[in-house]
């Protein structure tokens, strides 16, 4: 993926007064910072912060940063975007310097592709985990990874170890956790287990009880 070019000012007053001033004309405070560069103040155009919003995936992609009439540019990715809780308004962007030639961690989404057996048989598509952690160069970055369910009946699973990624990339997992599964529906869940209560109720006392179902891992970020 190419490089975006997003322009900065730079910046040096610091403090919440100086950082309100720049709001209310319509500028967001940020900081640049990373191995090969010193921290820096800047401020970015909230029209031109907002437009990035709009796209999606602001940790996703590699900016070429330009700053005032600096000619060389910084390749910076957005580390954290700071909103206000209840307005939503942008409160400060901070861009982290990368290496190019270096990898680096970053969270891309899951999508599925097909229509699984499965489903059409009334299960449902549960996405367990809908980001994956990728560790991988910064102009390799995928814009997701794409797993197709075709295959999938009725209670299979997707699980890490079980997802290909193409060229020198590399899932981080500690675990061969679940990522996706095909469940049956809510309802069927339930006509399932009251089958299985009357089938341990003629039974003598203590047998037949329904074992209980493990449940899957959810995403803990």
């Amino acid at each position: 993926m190419e490089n975006i070019n997003l322009n900065v000012q730079s910046r040096t007053a610091k403090g919440n007064s100086p950082a309100r001033a720049l709001r209310r004309s319509e500028k967001v405070p940020a900081v640049l910072y990373g191995p090969r560069t010193e921290s820096r103040m800047l401020s970015i155009d909230l029209q031109e912060l907002e437009t990035l919003a709009k796209q999606g995936g602001l940790g996703r992609y590699v900016f070429n940063l330009h700053i005032d009439d600096e000619k060389k540019a910084i390749p910076v990715m957005i580390k954290e975007v700071q909103t206000h809780p209840v307005s939503g308004d942008f409160l400060h962007v901070d861009f982290y310097e990368v290496i190019m030639d270096r990898k680096i961690r970053v969270s891309v989404p899951v999508h599925t592709t097909g229509k699984a057996k499965g489903i059409e048989m009334g299960g449902m598509l549960q996405l367990v985990r809908r980001e994956l952690e990728l560790f991988c160069l910064p102009n390799d970055i995928p814009k997701a990874i794409t797993i197709d369910i075709s295959e999938l009946d009725i209670g299979d699973s997707v699980h890490v170890e079980d997802i290909e990624v193409e060229g020198d990339k590399e899932i981080i997992h500690d675990v061969n956790f679940t990522v996706l599964t095909i469940s049956v529906t809510k309802k069927e869940a339930e006509e399932v287990e009251e089958e299985e209560e009357g089938e341990g109720e003629g039974e003598g006392e203590g047998e037949g009880a329904a074992e209980e179902q493990a449940a899957e891992e959810s995403s803990a970020e």
